[in-house]
């Protein structure tokens, strides 16, 4: 299950993973995805608070993360993955591949580092479109 939030006054989504993800997460959070950038364009950022990846359920929602990802990742400037862990260290260096986005790890414990970063202006280096 992937439980989220969207911060509609910092811009920010707020993932948090709990159990297997599932295909059905993905459509209910681009629901609320699409509608927000239908209105303003950009996320400012995405939170990913989770101490562990907890997989996916099946293949569907795999692809159905996939799909998310590259339906979207154009028009969100940063991530930040909050959480502890060896996989937690390497994902921006992984992302930075796939991803328009910066993406940046922060340790459980600097979750307030993350949303301080998150909230920063003008520093988004973006990438250009490939």
């Amino acid at each position: 299950m992937l439980n989220h939030e969207l911060r509609q006054d910092d811009g920010v989504l707020v993932l948090h993973p709990e159990g297997r993800l599932e295909a059905a997460d993905f459509t209910a959070l681009a629901s609320s995805v699409d509608a927000y950038l239908e209105q303003h364009g950009t996320l400012r950022g995405v939170l990913i608070r989770a101490k562990s990846f907890p997989g996916w359920k099946d293949f569907g929602a795999l692809l159905a993360h996939l799909k998310f990802v590259k339906e979207h990742h154009r028009r969100i400037e940063k991530v930040a993955v909050v959480a502890d862990g060896a996989f937690a260290n390497i994902m921006p260096n992984l992302a930075n591949h796939f991803v328009h986005a910066q993406v940046q790890h922060f340790d459980l414990a600097r979750e307030d580092a993350a949303w301080e970063w998150l909230r920063q202006i003008g520093d988004a280096q973006r990438r250009p479109a490939a």
